[in-house]
């Protein structure tokens, strides 16, 4: 099996609902996204074209770019958390694509990753 790897970008904030630390309070985030799609065959020695991916990624994380994550449909009724952020994006793309995981970097350092029970 070979797995494809794409990253994008976004920019926004949130706040955590029923929660007493620091995060309770608007704040914002650099995140970064990562989708990886497998594949068990190649045509013309690839799974797929790097650029269908982007493209798709591109679309569903710009709905989330510069906004308060909060006020969005998808994390109205639950918090915009990374772990939150990386299914709500895996089942954007899963139709789309074999999606094996999506993963979220809300810092640097802080990552969340989703991908279904094998």
């Amino acid at each position: 099996m070979w797995l494809l790897t794409v990253r994008g970008r976004f920019e926004s904030a949130h706040r955590l609902r029923h929660y007493k630390g620091k995060c309770k309070n608007i704040h914002g985030h650099s995140y970064k996204v990562e989708v990886i799609v497998s594949g068990k065959k190649l045509i013309n020695g690839m799974v797929m074209d790097f650029g269908d991916i982007k493209e798709e990624l591109r679309k569903t994380i710009n709905k989330f770019d510069h906004k308060l994550l909060n006020q969005l449909p998808e994390f109205r009724r639950k918090n915009p958390t990374a772990e939150n952020i990386a299914k709500v994006v895996f089942d954007r793309l899963k139709d789309k694509f074999n999606v094996y995981a999506v993963r979220v970097w809300e810092t640097e350092d802080n990552t969340a990753e989703y991908r279904e029970a094998e």
